[in-house]
C-alpha cells in the first residue's frame, strides 16, 4: 500500500497497543505491529515485526514508508521503573529518541505517543520522569524539525488483554482464585477508569487534523473510588469475595486523589460520543479472565463459580 495508509504500532503486542492496532485495522489502515514479543492478538490483516526499539536498524526498517507511528513501547509499570531506573531511562527515553529520529528521517506525518497523567504529578518516580522527558523530546523534534505529534495522556485502563500490573485485572484474578482481594490503603483512592476499547477508539479518532501538535487527555467519564469499584466487582460475583484493606501504605509513587502538582503542557480532554458502561465492562472482563483461568493447564483452582446463564 502507499504511505498514506501505512501505520506502525510500536508496542502493539501489549494491552492498549493491541486494541489500538485493531481499531486502526477496522478503519482501513495497513497496520504493522512492532514489538519485542509476537502478539497473541495479531490478525491476518496485520503485519508483525519482532524487534527492539533500541535497535536502530530494526526501528528504521519498520517505520520507513509510514504515515503515522504510534509509540506504546517501553517500561510502563511504576513499580518496575522504581526498581530499574537505568533500564527505564534507556528504554523509555533513548528508545523514544531512536523512534523520533526514524520518524524524522522518513518524513512520517505524525507520531502519536502514549504518555500518562502522571506527567502532572511529582509522584510516579522514574516512570513519571521518563514520560516527561519523552514529551519534551517530542515537542523539540517538532520545533527543530517540524515532526508533527499528538501526545496522549491516559487515565486508568481496564478490559480484556490487560497486562500483569493492571490493578483491575489482578484484583479479578485474585478474587477468582482465592475468593478475596487484598488492597493496600483504605480504598478511598479516586480513579478515572476507561475501557481499553474506548481508549483505543479515541486514540484513532485523534488522527483528525484538529489534534495535530497537541496534548490530549483520554480518561473516560467514570470517576470512582477504588473501594466502590471493588464493591461492584463483588456484587457481579454474587458477593462471594472478601475484600481486605491492609494497613500498609498505598503503593509508593501512586496518587491518592489527584495527580496534579507538576505543570506540563496543558492537555485537552477528549470524550467519545459513546463508551462502555463501567459495570458492563467489568462484567465482560470478569468473564474473560474466568474463561482464561479455566482453560489454563495449571495447578490454579478457580474458587468462585460464575454461572453460565449470566454470560453476555
Amino acid at each position: 500500500m502507499s504511505k498514506s495508509k501505512k501505520v506502525v504500532v510500536i508496542g502493539g503486542s501489549g494491552f492498549l497497543g493491541s486494541h489500538v492496532a485493531d481499531a486502526l485495522t477496522n478503519k482501513g489502515y495497513d497496520v504493522t505491529i512492532f514489538d519485542m514479543h509476537e502478539s497473541k492478538f495479531v490478525n491476518e490483516k496485520q503485519k508483525m515485526i519482532v524487534g527492539d526499539i533500541l535497535d536502530t536498524q530494526q526501528v528504521n526498517k519498520a517505520i520507513k514508508g509510514s504515515q503515522y507511528v504510534y509509540h506504546f513501547a517501553g517500561v510502563a509499570d511504576i513499580d518496575e521503573a522504581n526498581k530499574k531506573p537505568v533500564e527505564t531511562v534507556t528504554s523509555n527515553i533513548l528508545g523514544t529518541t531512536y523512534i523520533l529520529e526514524a520518524c524524522r528521517e522518513y518524513k512520517v506525518d505524525r507520531i502519536v505517543f502514549a504518555s500518562s497523567i502522571y506527567v502532572y504529578s511529582d509522584l510516579g518516580s522514574f516512570y513519571r520522569c521518563s514520560k516527561q522527558s519523552c514529551e519534551l523530546l517530542i515537542e523539540n523534534y517538532f520545533k527543530e524539525y517540524g515532526l508533527n505529534y499528538t501526545i496522549l495522556r491516559y487515565g486508568s485502563l481496564y478490559g480484556r488483554r490487560a497486562n500483569k500490573f493492571n490493578f483491575i485485572n489482578n484484583a479479578i484474578t485474585q478474587a477468582l482464585l482465592e475468593g478475596k482481594v487484598d488492597r493496600k490503603g483504605d480504598g478511598s483512592e479516586i480513579r478515572d477508569y476507561i475501557h481499553a476499547k474506548d481508549a483505543a477508539q479515541a486514540s484513532v479518532e485523534i488522527l483528525q487534523d484538529d489534534f495535530n501538535n497537541s496534548h490530549i487527555m483520554i480518561k473516560g467519564t467514570q470517576t470512582i473510588k477504588v473501594r466502590e469499584l471493588l464493591m461492584m466487582v463483588n456484587e457481579i460475583m454474587g458477593n462471594q469475595i472478601q475484600i481486605n484493606y491492609t494497613k500498609e501504605k498505598h503503593y509508593e509513587g501512586h496518587y491518592q486523589l489527584t495527580p496534579y502538582s507538576f505543570r506540563p503542557r496543558v492537555a485537552k480532554k477528549y470524550f467519545l460520543n459513546t463508551y462502555h458502561d463501567l459495570g458492563q465492562g467489568l462484567l465482560d472482563t470478569i468473564y474473560d479472565i474466568y474463561k482464561d483461568l479455566n482453560k489454563k493447564d495449571t495447578k490454579s483452582v478457580v474458587k468462585i463459580n460464575i454461572p453460565d446463564s449470566s454470560k453476555t
